[in-house]
């Protein structure tokens, strides 16, 4: 079993599903985010190594929980969508209320 950068390449492929069903380029997402478009092509790629509070930065700004950033999604499950429209993993927590 392959552990090492599972959680960048799931964090990516969560990214990707919820740009994808907000209809947006990377370059747009990364403008919503606050991020760089380069920083998010290599973070969808699995290939930044971010912080836990980078990853709380992007759930907030996506109104997801945290933890559902880093969720399996199976080849055969569909993500479920948001009340925002977007789409996060099946085993996605509710997402946090207002501090």
């Amino acid at each position: 079993m392959e552990v090492e950068g599972d959680l960048q390449r799931r964090l990516g492929e969560n990214l990707r599903l919820l740009r994808r069903a907000r209809g947006l380029s990377q370059e747009a997402f990364a403008d919503f985010l606050g991020i760089h478009r380069t920083y998010m092509g290599g973070l969808e790629r699995g290939e930044r190594n971010v912080t836990l509070r980078t990853v709380e930065r992007l759930a907030e700004r996506l109104a997801v929980d945290p933890l559902s950033l880093f969720a399996r999604v199976g080849a055969t499950s569909k993500p479920h969508v948001l009340a925002n429209g977007a789409q996060a993993s099946p085993h996605r927590s509710a997402a946090r209320g207002p501090s």
